[in-house]
């Protein structure tokens, strides 16, 4: 687990402090050294990979990255022996999160979400030589000579990432450790740092202001499209990082930059390397198509009611509707007494106090049962039902529907029919499921943002989603020969 790998790599030496390679100023970076940090990265590398997707499956492009970023790494300043700019590992994590994040050491990782936003070399330099700055600065040692990680626990992290304890699972949990904050002055410092890096390799440092203005317009169409206060995972890059473009912009000055003369943009470079990626959930999360939710791997598939906004998260998959109404489905945990305990017993057992009203009733052939009972909440008098099917003699699987008591005769059929829609899926359904891809096309004659955006291979806000993937303002218009991103299977 991670906590437990980073604490037992501190060492303790005679030397808490050592000179900042990027201000010439001492600094307090407790006990632990370069050598530490390293190791550190290659420990931490394979928990990483496996909290977040993995690494994207795309060699070409993973080089692509590769190389860019080594580009800014040539310009750090770090030069003990544990360090050079080759040594860098960036990778690309195959999550549709939009982040970036350094870990102690010298390994930089960038979602593929990420890269969906970007538009050019120039924005993910940006992004690269920020999360280079937090490692050339030692910011990881920095924090740690202020806190012990031993003491860090659920109620830290949470309390850090803003994320839902419920949400807190697993591997994920591990790799959260490296989304903390960091303090309003290192990410000032990392600004400062990375527009240095970036004016050297050729870029125009403003390029990182100019995404994260983009990436507050996507935070806001997903606070839109997914209603304020939802239980979302909320790894994104503004929720980690405390950036904004005014400050950034304000660190190029602070920071005397000099903009290159004809700076390095890379449009067409990158949007030709980025055609094709893949773009939202991969086979392992299963997809989200309209109001149907499918995985093609655990072989199932069901549909929430027209009124209900679907998303997928790493650890269920909600459905949100009217009056804070829920639907929360997820697999349940497996302890070796599962294949004897019959759903019935198994939703009975299930909350405290006992669910109300256990009935038995199949799902399409598969044994299941669901029962109800109500509960007041700081939104009102809910009920709470919980309906479990079993798909194996160990494989359960769980929607809990939380519905004002309310809407009850309004909401209640539709969430019969959601648990009615629970189905497997055949071979051929399965194989059909395909990621969603980023397709780069040309604008035509008489093109408009709205036929474009028609193209989209989602029901709801199409026009918004094509403004905010292509970084257009309000009002923007397109233009013949104009190349541009659609999401399309």
């Amino acid at each position: 687990m991670a906590l437990r790998v980073f604490v037992s790599a501190l060492v303790f030496t005679s030397e808490a402090c050592s000179i900042s390679p990027v201000t010439g100023r001492p600094v307090f970076t407790g006990f632990m050294t370069t050598a530490q940090e390293a190791r550190i990265g290659r420990q931490e590398y394979p928990e990483v990979l496996k909290a977040f997707g993995g690494v994207y499956a795309d060699q070409a492009l993973q080089y692509y990255v590769q190389r860019l970023g080594q580009s800014l790494a040539a310009q750090t300043e770090r030069t003990d022996t544990t360090y050079t700019f080759t040594t860098y590992t960036f990778t690309i994590l195959d999550s549709p999160i939009v982040n970036a994040v350094a870990t102690p050491g010298l390994y930089v990782y960038v979602t593929r979400g990420l890269l969906a936003l970007a538009d050019n070399d120039a924005e993910v330099a940006g992004v690269l030589g920020h999360e280079l700055g937090h490692i050339a600065a030692r910011h990881h040692a920095q924090q740690q000579s202020c806190q012990s990680l031993a003491s860090i626990g659920l109620a830290v992290l949470a309390a850090t990432v803003k994320v839902p304890p419920i949400l807190l699972q697993g591997a994920q949990l591990a790799a959260l450790s490296y989304l903390a904050r960091f303090s309003r002055e290192q990410e000032y410092e990392a600004d400062q740092v990375g527009a240095r890096y970036m004016a050297r390799a050729g870029y125009d440092p403003h390029a990182m202001a100019g995404f994260l203005t983009k990436l507050q317009a996507y935070t806001d169409l997903q606070a839109a499209m997914l209603g304020a206060g939802s239980p979302t995972e909320r790894f994104d890059f503004l929720a980690t990082h405390s950036n904004t473009a005014a400050r950034v912009n304000s660190a190029i000055a602070a920071a005397k930059v000099l903009v290159p003369a004809n700076p390095i943009v890379g449009r067409d470079r990158y949007l030709g390397a980025i055609d094709g990626m893949a773009y939202g959930e991969s086979g392992a999360q299963g997809f989200v198509r309209g109001r149907v939710f499918s995985h093609p791997a655990f072989r199932f598939r069901f549909e929430v009611p027209a009124e209900y906004q679907l998303f997928n998260t790493q650890s269920a998959v909600y459905a949100l509707g009217p009056g804070d109404a829920t639907i929360i489905f997820d697999a349940a945990p497996a302890p070796e007494t599962l294949w004897s305990t019959s759903m019935e017993e198994y939703v009975r057992d299930a909350v405290r106090p006992p669910l109300a009203n256990v009935v038995t009733r199949p799902v399409n052939g598969l044994e299941a049962a669901t029962g109800s009972i109500d509960i007041d909440t700081n939104r009102g008098s809910m009920e709470l039902r919980l309906a479990a099917v079993r798909v194996a003699p160990s494989a359960i699987y769980r929607f809990r529907f939380l519905t004002p008591t309310s809407l009850l005769s309004e909401l209640g059929p539709g969430n019969f029919r959601t648990l009615q829609s629970f189905r497997p899926l055949s071979s051929a359904e399965a194989a059909a499921l395909k990621p969603l891809r980023i397709r780069i096309v040309t604008v035509k004659k008489n093109e408009t943002v709205e036929t474009l955006a028609q193209k989209m291979a989602f029901e709801r806000y199409r026009s918004e989603r094509f403004r905010v993937l292509n970084g257009f303002a309000p009002g923007t218009k397109v233009h013949q020969g104009q190349r541009v991103k659609i999401i399309s299977e």
